[in-house]
């Protein structure tokens, strides 16, 4: 398939579905973050399009293709993103001056260029946000443009050591004849193992110091601030506060990594010898997203690091967790080359909305 990978972060679905074929061809990507642009080219060795709202004639800007992705902003339809704009007086969801009209890019595209398939990733609350008023509006805009689609909520946490749920929606334009029975099927079972352990991708402590020093220990006042912050939650009644994986790490499961991690690493801290815990390093974070081996070397010293450690822990943490997307890139392709859907890719039936 040709596809096109839009909001495309680092390209972690690009991964995914280039790992499932090597017929797979991405043809077009679009992310508008600078610092993700220049991971992206390290990683996948082209410069994504920038700003997606700059393109205004979609059907001569964007080159055809069989299969659209899209992992669209989530900040406004996240708890935290909801959290923190409702907290400024600002507002989320489709009423986001910004953000929120994100969606509806996407919607235009598929109206118009009609490809075969999509898939589209988003955070779980997706579907709760707005008293479900969002998805219910989301649903509405896919049916209008033609295409019959399921979704699932998915933790990672099945594959990787790390919790982190997320929305997946599949589709396939109406006059492909495919059902939503059929669709459902193109969603993972839930394998027996995960992939690989906590224990597996971290560190040893003598590694780390040999190549660190104590570069990813929390400084003092950092790790004093934590404990004070969960102490007076803890005398609240709630859970809020960090999170420290102690020792053995087999077994262990962590938080979702999230853009944040990159001010205290709050979510995620590893205990170590002494009183302070860790972060994970930016390796570590690249395994704990299940990126391939072909990543590691920017992050292991064998070439130059793209962008700063900040950058880096925020565009993993707004990545995708790679071993779910490799399941559902297969499933997708597989499904699309048995039933030779494609045949009928240049046979739209054009939906005005």
């Amino acid at each position: 398939m040709d596809f096109i990978d839009l909001y495309a972060g680092i390209g972690g679905i690009r991964f995914a579905f280039e790992t499932a074929s090597d017929e797979n061809n991405c043809v077009f990507s679009s992310e508008w973050n600078k610092y993700s642009q220049i991971t992206y080219n390290a990683f996948h060795g082209d410069v994504p399009f920038g700003n997606i709202h700059e393109i205004e004639d979609i059907d001569n800007q964007i080159p055809n293709h069989d299969l659209l992705t899209a992992g669209f902003p989530c900040q406004p339809f996240s708890l935290a993103g909801v959290s923190k704009k409702n907290s400024l007086g600002r507002l989320h969801g489709f009423d986001d001056p910004t953000q929120g009209t994100e969606f509806f890019k996407v919607k235009e595209i598929l109206r118009i260029k009609q490809p075969a398939t999509f898939l589209l990733e988003n955070v779980k609350n997706l579907k709760s946000h707005d008293k479900g008023r969002t998805f219910e509006t989301i649903c509405e805009s896919l049916t209008q443009v033609g295409y019959t689609f399921e979704s699932r909520i998915i933790d990672a946490a099945h594959w990787v050591p790390q919790h982190r749920e997320r929305i997946y929606i599949i589709g396939f334009r109406n006059n492909l004849n495919i059902t939503q029975q059929q669709i459902g099927s193109l969603f993972p079972e839930l394998p027996e193992q995960r992939i690989y352990d906590l224990e597996d991708i971290i560190i040893s402590e003598d590694e780390l110091r040999n190549v660190h020093g104590d570069r990813y220990t929390l400084g003092l006042g950092t790790w004093n601030a934590l404990k004070r912050h969960k102490e007076h939650h803890k005398k609240k009644g709630n859970g809020f506060g960090f999170n420290m994986i102690t020792k053995p790490f087999n077994n262990k499961i962590t938080r979702t990594m999230s853009a944040r991690y990159h001010k205290d690493g709050a979510e995620i801290l590893l205990e170590q010898e002494g009183d302070i815990p860790r972060r994970i390093t930016p390796l570590e974070a690249c395994k704990l997203q299940g990126f391939p081996e072909k990543c590691y070397s920017f992050f292991n010293g064998e070439v130059e690091q793209p962008v700063s450690d900040s950058q880096i822990y925020k565009q993993f943490g707004n990545s995708v967790a790679v071993p779910v997307l490799n399941e559902i890139a297969a499933n997708i392709t597989n499904f699309v080359e048995e039933r030779q859907l494609l045949q009928n890719v240049n046979n739209p039936i054009l939906n005005e909305v």
